[in-house]
C-alpha cells in the first residue's frame, strides 16, 4: 500500500465513522433504531447520489479491497456477540408458544418469499433458479434479533412476558434462518471440495472440545475480585477473539461462509455461571465492533445500493417486496400466536417485533450478492425494505402496546412492581 492510499483509506475512515454515528444519532432523536441512520450513511456514501461520483473520489478502488476487510471483521464480530446473546432458556421458555410463533414466522414468510422469487427470476435471471427462490424466502423469513433485543430495552418491554417470548422466537428463528442459509451457501456456493464434508466433525469438536475448554477457561483464568463476581482478562478476551476467528475461518474454507463460524463460536460459550462474565465479553466487544467496524460495514454494504438505476419498474417492485415482507412476517406471526393462545393484542405485536430486520438482513443480503442471488437492482430494493421494516417497528408499537399496557404488565410481575417501571435501563 502506497502513501497515497494509506492517507485515502485514513480520510475514507474518518469520514464513514463520522457520518455513520452522526445520522445513527440523528435516527435516535426520532425514535428509531440508530441501525437506521447507520444504513442510511452507508447508502448516502454509496453510488447512488451524483451518480456515484462523489463515491468514487472519496473511496478510490484501490482502497475498497482493505475497507472491505475491515467490514469482514466487523461482521464477525458482531455475529460472535450474536451468538453469545443467544439465550438456551429462552428456547426452552414457553415451548409451546414459541414454536406456534416460530413455525407462523418462518413458514408464511418462506412460502410467500419464494413465490415472489419465481416472479422476479425472469427480471433477475441468477446462475441456479432454485438457489434464488431459496434465497428469497430465507431473506423474508429473518428477524433481526439484536435489533430487536435493542428496541425492546429501549421501551421497557424486555422483563414482560411478551418481550421474552418476541426475544425467544427471534432467537429460535434466527437458528432456523441461520441453518437453512448455510444451506443454501452449500448448495449454490460453487464449492465441490471434500472441505464440506469437515461440517459434522468441526461441529463436534466445538461442542465436545472447545465448549469444555473454554468452559475451564472462563472459571480459572479470570481475576476474582470477590466471591460472587469474576472479571474479564486480556488474556482470556484473546483466546475468546481467536476462536472466532478461526471458526469463521473454518466455515469459510469448509464452502459455507464466514459468518456461520463467528456465530457458532458466540453461542457455545458456555452459559451456567458466567452470565456477568459474558456481559463484560458482550459490551466490550460489542462496542468495539459498534463504533469502529460495523460502520465500515454498512458503508461497504451502502457502496452495492445503486438507487439511481431503480426506475418505475424498480418501484413496482419494491411494493411487491414490502407487501410480502411485512405481510408475511406480520400475518404469519399473528396466526402462529392466535393458534398457541395469545390475545389479539399480543399477536400483533409479536408480528410487529417479529418484523424487525435491520443489520441482520443486511449481513444476509450481502451472502446473496456475493453468491450472485442478487443483482445491484434487486440488492438496492431489498436493503430499502430492510430499511423500511425496522423504521416502522417503533411507531406501529406505540399503536399496539401502548405505554399504559407496559405499566400494567410491569405491576404483575412481582420482581417489578416493587421497582416501578421507570427502573428498566434504557426506559424511555
Amino acid at each position: 500500500m502506497t502513501s497515497q492510499q494509506a492517507a485515502m483509506l485514513m480520510f475514507g475512515f474518518a469520514l464513514i465513522l463520522a457520518v455513520a454515528h452522526l445520522l445513527g444519532g440523528l435516527a435516535r432523536r426520532f425514535d428509531q433504531p440508530p441501525v437506521v441512520g447507520e444504513i442510511l450513511a452507508g447508502i448516502l456514501l454509496g453510488p447512488s447520489i451524483f451518480h456515484g461520483a462523489i463515491f468514487g473520489t472519496l473511496f478510490p478502488v484501490d482502497i475498497r479491497p482493505a475497507l472491505n476487510a475491515l467490514a469482514y471483521i466487523g461482521v464477525a464480530v458482531f455475529m460472535f456477540v450474536v451468538g453469545l446473546e443467544l439465550d438456551h432458556r429462552l428456547l426452552r421458555a414457553n415451548r409451546g408458544t414459541v414454536l406456534g410463533v416460530l413455525v407462523g414466522s418462518i413458514v408464511l414468510p418462506f412460502g410467500l418469499g419464494s413465490l415472489l422469487a419465481l416472479y422476479l427470476w425472469h427480471d433477475h435471471k441468477t446462475p441456479s433458479q432454485i438457489g434464488f427462490v431459496l434465497f428469497m424466502g430465507v431473506a423474508m423469513s429473518m428477524t433481526a434479533l439484536p435489533v430487536l433485543s435493542r428496541i425492546l430495552l429501549d421501551r421497557g418491554l424486555q422483563r414482560t412476558e411478551l418481550g421474552g417470548l418476541a426475544m425467544a422466537s427471534a432467537a429460535a428463528g434466527d437458528v432456523v434462518a441461520w441453518s437453512l442459509l448455510a444451506a443454501i451457501v452449500a448448495f449454490t456456493g460453487g464449492q465441490q471440495s471434500w472441505h464440506i464434508l469437515l461440517v459434522l466433525p468441526y461441529i463436534a469438536v466445538m461442542l465436545f472440545v472447545v465448549r469444555p475448554l473454554l468452559g475451564v477457561l472462563m472459571t480459572a483464568r479470570t481475576t476474582v475480585s470477590s466471591q460472587a463476581e469474576r472479571t474479564l482478562t486480556i488474556e482470556l478476551l484473546v483466546v475468546l477473539i481467536v476462536v472466532m476467528l478461526v471458526s469463521g475461518g473454518l466455515t469459510e474454507w469448509f464452502g459455507l461462509h464466514f459468518i456461520f463460524g463467528a456465530f457458532f463460536a458466540g453461542a457455545i460459550m458456555p452459559r451456567k455461571g458466567t452470565e456477568r462474565l459474558r456481559r463484560e465479553i458482550h459490551d466490550k466487544v460489542a462496542m468495539f465492533s459498534g463504533v469502529l467496524l460495523l460502520p465500515v460495514y454498512f458503508a461497504v454494504a451502502g457502496m452495492n445500493v445503486d438507487l439511481s438505476t431503480v426506475g418505475g419498474k424498480g418501484l413496482g417492485e419494491l411494493g411487491l417486496i414490502l407487501l410480502v415482507a411485512i405481510g408475511g412476517k406480520v400475518l404469519g406471526t399473528y396466526a402462529g400466536a392466535r393458534i398457541s393462545g395469545q390475545s389479539a393484542r399480543s399477536s400483533t405485536t409479536l408480528g410487529i417485533l417479529m418484523n424487525t430486520r435491520g443489520l441482520t438482513e443486511l449481513i444476509v443480503l450481502s451472502v446473496g450478492l456475493q453468491l450472485h442471488l442478487l443483482d445491484t437492482a434487486l440488492y438496492s430494493s431489498m436493503v430499502l425494505m430492510a430499511l423500511i421494516t425496522t423504521a416502522m417497528t417503533g411507531p406501529l408499537l406505540r399503536v399496539s402496546y401502548p405505554r399504559r399496557m407496559l405499566d400494567v404488565d410491569l405491576l404483575a410481575i412481582p420482581e417489578v412492581s416493587t421497582a416501578k417501571s421507570g427502573s428498566a435501563p434504557g426506559t424511555p
